[in-house]
């Protein structure tokens, strides 16, 4: 719970989409988790985007290519 006494529920598929728009803005996005990166993936492959994407220790990086 958080200090308003409710609970925080984070919908993953919800935050890749978000970060799907991010990029499709031009802007860089950072998937902190594998499920996230796999949705984000998913997505802009099915829109047909191209990106560069580093995997890190810590996540993925999702780059816009020129």
């Amino acid at each position: 719970m958080d200090v308003t006494g409710k609970e925080m529920v984070i919908n993953r598929k919800e935050m890749a989409l978000k970060k799907v728009e991010k990029i499709k803005a031009g802007y860089t996005a950072f998937a902190e988790t594998k499920e996230v990166a796999e949705f984000i993936r998913k997505q802009l492959a099915k829109e047909g985007i191209n990106v560069h994407e580093d995997v890190t220790d810590l996540g993925s990086w999702f780059i816009v290519k020129d």
